[in-house]
């Protein structure tokens, strides 16, 4: 496989940790985008991605860490929501953003986490470690889960419940999902794209979203119909099988930024 078939292959998975770590659809991208272009200017750089995802992301870091933090901000739409966003994400320690989402989201090694962010194994560990902590600080909220397996949707009701937030209710419909927010409003919504009867998940929050500012998590099997480049893409997108980690994570992340919709 040539090299830009390679990248090609994990550019989506690239983009989406982009935009976790930014918390914007159009920074990430911006970031993504100047590290292809530091790629294409530099051959030798170029033969050092070579070996796949490690390598990719290794030199993806390298780019985050020279941004300054306005240029990032610059690379999303200058509102209200995301300069919000960008001013809450300058708390965070960026090196345990980049290990949590590493080692949860993208599903790396510690090893190869410590290899990407040029570090220590005990010091990624630290690093994660302190971001899990930061995650059970977050202020608690009734969850929304739109999942028509329900083993699945039992798996999620104990990840939320033990990170201190309550089930408002489940549905395994999009008419289900609008029952549910008839009687209360959720703080955050969990939500499958692929539903029982055929209806979706997207629309069911579309629904809800007409309705007022939820932070959204998509948990799928099909992210390949999320990111596609085409339209604006979820900022919080888990593939199924997931980690539980990874979905703490994302809510962590969900509930940092209040998203109310895709960023950018």
């Amino acid at each position: 496989m040539s090299l830009a078939n390679q990248i090609a292959a994990h550019l989506p998975y690239l983009r989406r940790y982009a935009r976790a770590l930014t918390g914007s659809q159009n920074a990430g991208d911006a970031l993504v985008r100047a590290m292809l272009e530091a790629v294409l200017a530099d051959p030798a750089l170029g033969a050092s991605l070579e070996g796949g995802r490690v390598p990719l992301y290794r030199v993806f870091s390298k780019i985050w860490a020279s941004a300054q933090p306005e240029s990032v901000a610059a690379g999303g739409s200058a509102n209200e929501h995301e300069a919000g966003a960008q001013d809450r994400l300058g708390t965070i320690t960026p090196p345990g953003r980049q290990a949590l989402l590493l080692t949860t989201l993208e599903d790396f090694t510690m090893a190869e986490a410590a290899a990407i962010l040029d570090r220590d194994l005990a010091e990624v560990e630290a690093l994660v470690n302190e971001a899990v902590a930061e995650i059970e600080r977050e202020q608690k909220t009734s969850v929304l889960i739109i999942e028509d397996e329900p083993l699945i949707a039992m798996q999620l009701e104990d990840v939320v419940g033990g990170l201190g937030h309550t089930i408002c209710g489940t549905a395994a419909t999009r008419n289900q999902a609008r029952e549910v927010v008839e009687a209360q409003m959720p703080g955050l919504v969990l939500a499958d794209i692929q539903l029982a009867d055929g209806s979706s998940g997207l629309d069911a929050v579309d629904d809800i979203l007409a309705l007022g500012s939820v932070p959204v998590i998509f948990i799928t099997a099909y992210p390949e119909r999320l990111l596609t480049g085409d339209r604006p893409e979820p900022t919080y997108l888990v593939t199924k099988p997931f980690q539980e980690a990874s979905v703490r994570a994302a809510i962590s992340q969900a509930l940092f930024f209040q998203s109310s919709r895709p960023l950018g």
